[in-house]
């Protein structure tokens, strides 16, 4: 264990020695550990440590001796080029020469200074061998003119032999000391001596060596400080270049102005904020659409760095600072966000998406009531209730007056609720119903007229879908009223590729797709947030494919209001066959009182026509100021109609 303790403490280039001086072979490969195991598991039992450690005393003593030897040679090899040098000094005196050796030393200088600061050793070994060459040229020039220069040419000459011949001697004995001895320290100690040497070289005297030591370098940190600085310069170069080709060449503008126009952002940045409904491109940039979420001269360029920071999606509506536009660009962009859909940007990172919320059946309710006079909203909160999240389909021949129950709808919310968010969108619709629409509603009215092409009609359809979505994600209520779906259909039909079948009336079945997406979007989510949409399906206007799309549309609502076109023709407004119009799970949103009431209504004048209940209920509707009125009338009604017979619902 003692000498286990003892190996443990040495280096493995030690534990190498000892494996060699032991005999051992194959060792050389062996980690640290295992080269312990090796050396006590060997016939000797035991090692003589201390013996082992003088060994490698004398071996370091030994290269510490070669170390002296070749620093006396250095030496003399400085006293005989100070020799040389003292000789040569007073024969330089032909104008000829000493323009030849300025021109060497220009040509030679600069070369040092601009060298790469990689490969520094490579050019001190370069510096000093030009020199060495200067040094033997020099003589063997001014041979002629005195014999000095022969005998210290010729002294050069010798000495450098007999030095390359000693150096190779040590470089000898040292590659044999370094195999016995293996340690991985003294070689680099070893390599470290010899990079001093070559440096060294240039010396003068013995006094100067640690002074030219210095000097290398604060050359070399000299040398850095010049790179770097012209890196600098170099990349200030570059980046002012590009500023100038950024710009346009007409604006005249000094360096000095474009520094702080880049860093300041009141320079940068319009008066005005900017906002728009941002819509995402392919390739990853965007741009906020202004007016019906359509491209524009005015639109702003988004970057994808900021669409991908802010977790920015299609629909979305920004507000920030926009840059100013400069010569020649199209766009104006974004400089930095504000607010995404009225909150923080921050908010925009956390949202969950759309797809990942949960739906449920609509309980919150809508009440539509508003005014005595109004008997369209009255009606439809009886017949039909509608719920925060409903999925409702107006089912209407022409000339019926969706329209204007879609108008009166939108003004009914508007007015109770101004939380709501209410958009009209209008497809292939006539251009006097959308100016009619607007001047009508406070709400956001969003057209494509019946002179634009499929195409338009799609993109504007699929913003304001995703306009709602987003404000979805942010827990808001939403309500779509959309006129007319059928239309949208035949907008899609007109515009997919074909799959190659065809249902009656000439309807792709791939062209229903996108329709149903767009409608099945409305939903009630569970912890807050609601999507209603309220779409329009035309029947009987001759066409069998209107007919195959609200067969198609048929049950995927959760509310139907159909309206008869024999009561428009009788001049009965609202024109609702109370018979087909409902609301699924209506228990959810009408109070018990309510409930028993509609039921009872609905059970008493189920064989009696569609004109004459119409008729019947709007009459007592006129008669009262509110529902909760026509209600308990109603419920009192039929608790006395055993007594007084069922005209009591008629007074």
């Amino acid at each position: 264990m003692k000498d286990r303790s003892i190996l443990e403490k040495k280096t493995i280039a030690d534990l190498r020695y000892i494996a060699k001086m032991l005999g051992l072979k194959g060792f050389s490969r062996l980690k640290k550990q295992e080269l312990i195991d090796f050396i006590l598991s060997s016939g000797e039992g035991t090692v003589d440590l201390s013996e082992a450690d003088t060994d490698i005393k004398e071996e370091l003593k030994k290269v510490s001796d070669i170390k002296s030897e070749k620093d006396e040679i250095k030496k003399d090899e400085i006293k005989e080029d100070l020799i040389k040098e003292d000789a040569a000094e007073p024969e330089e005196k032909s104008a000829e020469e000493s323009d030849k050796k300025e021109k060497d030393k220009e040509a030679k200088e600069p070369a040092k200074k601009r060298g790469r600061p990689k490969k520094k050793s490579s050019e001190n070994a370069e510096a000093v061998a030009p020199k060495e060459e200067t040094d033997q040229a020099g003589p063997s020039e001014e041979a002629s003119e005195g014999e000095l220069k022969t005998d210290s040419a010729e002294a050069v000459t010798v000495r450098k032999s007999t030095r390359t011949r000693r150096k190779k001697k040590d470089d000898i004995e040292l590659d044999d000391k370094k195999e016995e001895a293996g340690a991985s320290e003294t070689d680099s100690a070893e390599k470290k001596d010899k990079d001093e040497i070559t440096v060294q070289e240039e010396g003068e005297t013995e006094q100067d060596k640690g002074k030219e030591q210095k000097e290398v370098k604060e050359d070399a940190a000299s040398d850095k400080e010049e790179l770097t600085q012209a890196e600098k310069k170099d990349s200030e170069k570059t980046e002012a270049k590009e500023e100038e080709t950024s710009e346009s060449p007409a604006e005249g503008e000094s360096k000095t102005f474009k520094h702080p126009k880049i860093r300041d952002l009141s320079k940068l940045e319009s008066d005005n904020p900017v906002s728009g409904i941002l819509e995402v491109l392919p390739d990853g940039y965007g741009f906020l659409r202004g007016e019906n979420y359509l491209s524009g001269p005015k639109d702003i360029y988004v970057s994808p760095s900021q669409i991908r920071r802010f977790n920015l999606k299609t629909g979305d509506k920004i507000v920030g600072k926009g840059r100013i536009q400069k010569e020649g660009e199209k766009f104006q962009a974004l400089l930095y966000v504000t607010s995404v859909n009225g909150d923080d940007p921050e908010v925009a990172l956390r949202r969950r998406p759309f797809d990942q919320l949960t739906p449920i059946y609509p309980d919150n309710r809508i009440t539509l009531e508003m005014d005595p006079k109004e008997l369209s909203t009255r009606l439809i909160d009886l017949i039909a209730p509608i719920g925060k999240g409903q999925r409702g389909l107006i089912v209407s021949p022409p000339k019926a007056g969706k329209t204007i129950l879609l108008k009166k709808i939108a003004n009914a919310i508007t007015t109770k609720y101004p939380d709501i968010e209410v958009i009209v969108l209008l497809i292939d619709e006539r251009p006097e119903e959308v100016t009619d629409m607007q001047r009508s509603i406070k709400g956001e009215v969003i057209y494509s007229t019946f002179d634009e092409l499929p195409e338009h009609h799609i993109k504007v359809a699929e913003m304001v879908l995703e306009r709602a979505q987003r404000l979805v994600e942010h827990k808001k209520d939403v309500v779509i009223l959309l006129d007319s779906i059928t239309r949208l259909a035949r907008a899609y039909n007109l515009t997919i590729p074909p799959t190659g079948r065809t249902l009656s009336g000439g309807l792709d079945p791939g062209a229903l797709h996108k329709p149903k997406r767009f409608f099945g979007s409305a939903r009630n989510i569970e912890n807050g947030g609601s999507l209603t949409i309220i779409a329009t399906a035309l029947i009987d206007t001759g066409s069998r494919m209107d007919d195959v799309i609200y067969e198609e549309f048929k049950g995927t609502g959760n509310m139907e209001l159909h309206l008869d076109r024999r009561l428009s023709e009788k001049r009965i407004f609202p024109a609702i066959d109370i018979n087909r119009s409902g609301t699924r799970r209506e228990e959810l949103l009408l109070s018990q009182k309510e409930l028993e009431g509609i039921w009872a209504i609905r059970k008493a004048m189920s064989n009696v026509g569609t004109a004459d209940v119409t008729e019947m209920i709007i009459s007592r509707l006129m008669n009262t100021k509110t529902n909760e009125e026509f209600i308990s009338g109603i419920n009192t009604a039929f608790a006395l109609r055993d007594k007084n017979g069922f005209d009591m619902l008629y007074k």
